[in-house]
Parts: structure tokens; C-alpha cells; sequence
């Protein structure tokens, strides 16, 4: 189990999204259930655990300076936690300042699986 989402938290990964928690590891049984993990996750997400960090740099940052850290997990939410209504929204608006329909962008990056390159190629080819 990992966060494909970027998260600004002691016991993520910044840079893989791998996540510190002993039932995922040591503490694994097959007898866990997925609402245990997730139970588990949650209660993590809530009370960080810095002296046992996925990322050193965030729990430095965490215990050093709490106010900081606040504001990069803000910048962080506000940046990688978006859905993907806001996130194609926001393609359609750069693709348009380019110049482009919005019914033409809409249909290339339809046909393109939402990938900003390839309905550009094909909106300039």
C-alpha cells in the first residue's frame, strides 16, 4: 500500500508515497482486513509518529518547525490533492490560452486519455 498522491507527512515518502506503518511491515497477518489497514492509515494520517519517519527531511521539519511544516502540508494539499474534474478543467484553460476552441481542446484531450502533450501534437498537427 502506497500514496499515488504526493503527501507532506513524517511517515510518507515524499519522493514514492511509501508508507510507514508497522501492520504494512513487521506487524503484517493475514488475518488483517483491508478496513483494518485503512483504520490504521487513518489513525497514522492523524497523530504523525516523526521518531519513526518514512522521511527524515518531513519529520526534521515536523519537529523543528510545526508552523513551517503546516504550511508545506497546505501547499502540498492544495497542489497534488485535486480532482480530476479541477486538474482537466485546468488543462482546458492552458491549452486554450494557446489559442485553441474549447470544444477542439476538450476533443483532443478526450481522444488523447487527458495527456496534455499528445492533444497539444494533435491540436498543432
Amino acid at each position: 500500500m502506497k500514496f499515488d498522491t504526493k503527501i507532506w507527512h513524517p511517515n510518507v515518502s515524499s519522493q514514492t508515497g511509501a508508507i510507514c506503518l508497522d501492520i504494512l511491515k513487521d506487524e503484517w497477518s493475514p488475518a488483517l482486513t483491508i478496513r483494518t489497514a485503512l483504520l490504521s492509515l487513518q489513525a497514522l494520517l492523524c497523530s504523525p509518529e516523526p521518531e519513526d519517519p518514512q522521511d527524515a527531511v518531513v519529520a526534521s521539519q515536523y519537529k523543528r518547525n510545526f508552523p513551517e511544516f503546516e504550511v508545506t502540508a497546505r501547499q502540498w494539499t492544495r497542489e497534488y490533492a485535486k480532482s480530476l474534474d479541477v486538474v482537466h478543467e485546468e488543462q482546458v484553460r492552458r491549452l486554450m490560452e494557446m489559442g485553441f476552441e474549447e470544444q477542439l481542446v476538450r476533443n483532443a484531450l478526450e481522444n488523447a486519455g487527458w495527456d496534455e502533450n499528445t492533444a497539444l501534437n494533435s491540436l498543432l498537427g
